[in-house]
């Protein structure tokens, strides 16, 4: 019975582990690649001695198992295992994709 009851918690500990990782929001800026985009996250934060609000960006290279994001779509990104040089992140959903004309 005890057996059970570790299983359960290793279960559990890796479920928490998995729902702990970052979590980012950005535009996808290029999808040239095969399997990968660029997204680029801005945030938000104020000067450490001025106090004015700055804008810093980043740009994250993430996984696209199915090529189906494009230039301009609001994407959330999720930490993930590294899977090559550049690519530490994994598209987790579509928040947003703009009307193209």
């Amino acid at each position: 019975m005890s057996e059970n009851n570790t299983q359960e918690t290793q279960t559990g500990a890796v479920e928490v582990a998995r729902n702990s990782r970052k979590v980012r929001q950005g535009t996808v800026v290029s999808d040239r690649g095969n399997k990968t985009v660029v997204v680029l996250v801005e945030r938000r934060l104020a000067h450490p001695l001025y106090g004015k609000s700055m804008n810093r960006s980043k740009k994250y290279h993430a996984h696209d198992e199915n090529n189906e994001y494009r230039v301009g779509d609001v994407v959330r990104i999720q930490e993930t295992r590294p899977l090559s040089k550049l690519k530490r992140w994994r598209v987790h959903s579509l928040i947003e994709r703009p009307e193209r004309a």
